[in-house]
């Protein structure tokens, strides 16, 4: 049984027990997150897709640990004018622990 939830702005595949990193979310390392954004939860042969969640249903997890994503580098020069500028991005990130797919109704 998976389901297929949003959050961050972004859809997840998340599974029982499977480990997934998303955009960052509150929380502190262990503490438990409940994501209610799930587009579609599949069960087997069953599959119940949302419009646009499916109601009653729920993913549980709990907060593995915070951290950052690996560094964006950008660069950008002017040819013959002596112009240029770096910088840098990491975009935070939270690793979540799948604890239970409730499918709903």
């Amino acid at each position: 049984m998976y389901a297929i939830v949003k959050t961050g702005g972004k859809q997840y595949r998340a599974a029982k027990d499977e480990t997934i990193i998303v955009e960052k979310l509150e929380g502190e390392a262990g503490d438990a997150v409940e994501l209610s954004e799930v587009v579609m939860v599949c069960n087997g042969d069953k599959v119940s897709i949302g419009s646009p969640f499916v109601k009653g249903a729920t993913v549980k997890a709990t907060i593995v640990r915070q951290g950052k994503a690996k560094k964006i580098n950008a660069f950008n020069y002017k040819a013959k004018k002596n112009q240029r500028k770096r910088w840098g991005h990491r975009q935070p990130q939270t690793t979540l622990r799948i604890t239970e797919v409730a499918a709903g109704k």
